[in-house]
């Protein structure tokens, strides 16, 4: 699933590519991703409208138009926003296009999505604002200080990778950059949250920003299904320490790291000798 780096990437790609850009028409194929609005509905609100920003929240990517409605998706494990130059787009990828935007400069922006999971959601400002607020801090946000993450941190008994992960406390951070972070900090990622001390707490904090930062400078990280608006591939994947290095050596200690799936569910890999 795109994270905050790949959410981040995607939505600073379409910014620049199409903010500004009016909509002419809209193509809905596969309403089962729409949320909060009709097909007939999405079609009579969105055409002929600017695209006025593109952003990120959390890991949302959000439209803003010029009506002050919100077109937010959420890409989840096989969606992706692709921009179509021309026709250039590749079978493999339209065939999977659930909405499409016609653009009023020739160009196509389409909402492709193997699976469905993802969802494209039609929103006003306010119903938005309320939806929004109910998410967690942004961990690259000014706001979101040591003393912050402290708070988040002192205030749950659960794993402290589960607390990274609940995006109901700190959003943006899923499976991939739990696990690097904990890696960098040299913490067990099954330890309370509660029980870091203030040395760990910090550890943390600056390993969080720091790989998040990194990855958003490769534009994200990429497996599978993760794309660039231009179709292209996260570069993070060569930088990572725990994830997805299973029974391979630390680069730290040496030492084998080891999987597990019972802290949360999910592919949990660290280092037993040195995060403690």
């Amino acid at each position: 699933m795109p994270e905050l780096p790949e959410t981040e990437t995607i939505a600073r790609d379409l910014n620049a590519a199409i903010a500004g850009s009016a909509i002419i028409t809209a193509r809905v194929t596969r309403p089962d991703v729409l949320r909060e609005a009709t097909a007939a509905e999405f079609r009579r609100r969105v055409c002929g409208l600017s695209i006025v920003r593109v952003w990120r929240r959390a890991k949302l990517v959000v439209l803003d138009l010029s009506s002050g409605d919100r077109i937010v998706v959420q890409p989840r494990f096989t969606g992706a926003l692709l921009i179509d130059v021309a026709g250039s787009l590749p079978e493999s990828e339209r065939r999977y296009s659930t909405v499409e935007l016609a653009l009023d400069d020739g160009r196509s922006l389409h909402y492709r999505d193997i699976r469905r999971l993802g969802t494209v959601s039609l929103m006003t400002e306010q119903r938005f604002s309320r939806y929004a607020g109910a998410l967690g801090d942004e961990p690259l946000a000014d706001a979101f200080t040591l003393d912050r993450l402290s708070a988040i941190l002192r205030a749950s008994r659960q794993a402290v990778k589960r607390v990274l992960m609940d995006q109901r406390r700190l959003v943006g951070v899923g499976n991939i950059y739990a696990n690097e972070a904990l890696w960098h900090s040299g913490l067990d990622p099954s330890r309370p949250a509660a029980s870091l001390t203030g040395d760990e707490r910090a550890r943390l904090y600056t390993a969080l920003r720091d790989v998040l930062h990194a990855a958003v400078a490769a534009r994200g990280t990429s497996f599978r299904d993760y794309r660039d608006a231009a179709g292209a591939r996260g570069g993070f994947a060569e930088h990572l320490e725990a994830y997805g290095r299973e029974g391979r050596p630390c680069r730290r200690c040496g030492h084998r790291l080891v999987g597990t799936h019972a802290i949360d569910g999910r592919a949990t890999v660290f280092c037993h000798q040195c995060q403690r």
